[in-house]
């Protein structure tokens, strides 16, 4: 189970090299399993037993199993997680000509570790909005193929290099992609155009926008001496949405369970698709009695919320409080913050380790140190929207927001049992 796990999330990060593409990506695996389509605009019918999913943006997906035991009885499970990654997006406007070659302007998006992007063989994908016949569409579109490069510069030419230096955005992350010959001109939006031909067959009259990532074309693998480690892009958090998918597949009973994977997670939340916005209350909304019992239902249901958390590395281990330094391939990770930059409690802590003690799972707990700032993630906002009771978890990560990350490979079948349990629990 453990191999055909790991590969499995091999597979959806290769097919996930933006927010958009890991959204189709659980779209393909939901339908697969029976999940139909509900569309905001139109009006629902739904009935116990079944199973729907509804996406906004293209970038963010709720799933839901109605039970056949009512939600006023026994609550909803939910797990939480978020779709994007920190990346290198392509500008409005990003044709750069210097010195011979062709570049596209980008901005950082989110809390990218910059270096590790230096080097790498480098595509491109995301959303293109279009025009064709006079009516205007959007499409997702992947190059593949490694397209670009953002050389570092010859130590010979800065020989400071290995005692680190700030790199500017501006001036040293824009990728190469050609070179380019006398006055020859290259319009990106053109390429584009002939992308959409290419991967799709589509004859665009004017691309008009797009949203664009650049992504590292190295496949994600199972690494290490005695293959311990899975070595990949997006990790964070894609690595928890493929989790809670997995979990929600193979999950029975008669409960209501649902898995709610956001956009724009590492920029805040604050967005109609993400965890700081609407999309979550107002989908649950329509699928739960109103009023008094919708409340009720809420205070009776339990988030767990699934982003990864920091394992104490060899190299770096005085960054940890050295009673909650999180091992890899040790379990889960509770995660705590007295400030609610997490939004664990006693209680559901409490509740999340029972689980894993019934399941045998091993189970580890993480406070940041006392002098240093703590992260967050989609669990304070999701249970500030909703007033929910929420615990954060995730599996402990090396080198987190970096082009490629490090996690255990033990770890992923450690969350997904949990997780199955939890959509089957009776819940506190």
């Amino acid at each position: 189970m453990r191999e055909e796990l790991n590969q499995g999330l091999i597979d959806f990060l290769k097919a996930s090299p933006s927010p958009f593409h890991a959204t189709a990506s659980l779209v393909q695996r939901l339908e697969a399993a029976g999940f139909q389509a509900l569309d905001e605009r139109e009006p629902w019918a739904t009935e116990p037993g079944g199973r729907y999913y509804v996406t906004r943006n293209d970038s963010s997906i709720i799933a839901i199993k109605l039970g056949k035991r009512p939600p006023l009885e026994g609550g909803l499970r939910l797990v939480g997680a978020h779709t994007d990654s920190p990346c290198l997006r392509v500008k409005p406007q990003p044709e750069l000509q210097r010195q011979g070659f062709l570049q596209l302007g980008v901005e950082v998006y989110g809390g990218a570790l910059l270096a590790p992007w230096f080097d790498r063989d480098l595509s491109l994908a995301g959303r293109v909005t279009f025009r064709e016949g006079g009516k205007v569409q959007s499409q997702l579109i992947d190059f593949q193929l490694p397209i670009a490069v953002i050389p570092n510069l010859a130590i010979h030419l800065n020989r400071e290099a290995n005692q680190g230096w700030p790199i500017n955005a501006q001036n040293e992350l824009p990728p190469i992609l050609a070179q380019v010959a006398g006055d020859e001109r290259y319009d990106f939006r053109a390429l584009l155009a002939d992308q959409l031909s290419r991967e799709h067959g589509l004859n665009a009259d004017a691309v008009l926008d797009y949203e664009l990532s650049f992504y590292d074309t190295q496949s994600a693998a199972v690494i290490g001496l005695n293959g311990d480690f899975i070595a990949g892009a997006r990790l964070d958090n894609l690595l928890s949405c493929f989790a809670g998918l997995q979990a929600l597949l193979g999950s029975e009973g008669d409960e209501t369970c649902v898995l709610i994977c956001t956009d724009h997670e590492e920029v805040g939340s604050c967005s109609a698709c993400g965890a700081d916005g609407p999309m979550l209350e107002q989908v649950l909304r329509r699928v739960l009695p109103e009023g008094e019992a919708f409340v009720r239902i809420i205070q009776k249901s339990l988030l767990v919320s699934a982003d990864n958390a920091h394992g104490v590395h060899p190299n770096y281990a005085d960054k940890h409080d050295a009673n909650h330094g999180p091992k890899l391939n040790a379990g889960p990770v509770i995660k705590v913050n007295s400030n609610q930059r997490y939004a664990t409690s006693s209680e559901t802590a409490g509740f999340f380790r029972h689980l894993c003690l019934a399941e045998e799972v091993p189970v580890q707990s993480f406070v940041v140190r006392s002098d240093m700032g703590c992260g967050s993630t989609t669990g304070p906002l999701t249970a500030g929207q909703l007033g929910v009771r929420t615990v954060d978890i995730g599996l402990p990560t090396f080198a987190m927001h970096s082009i490629r990350e490090l996690a255990g490979s033990h770890d992923l079948a450690h969350l997904v049992k949990v997780l199955t349990a939890f959509y089957g629990a009776e819940l506190f």
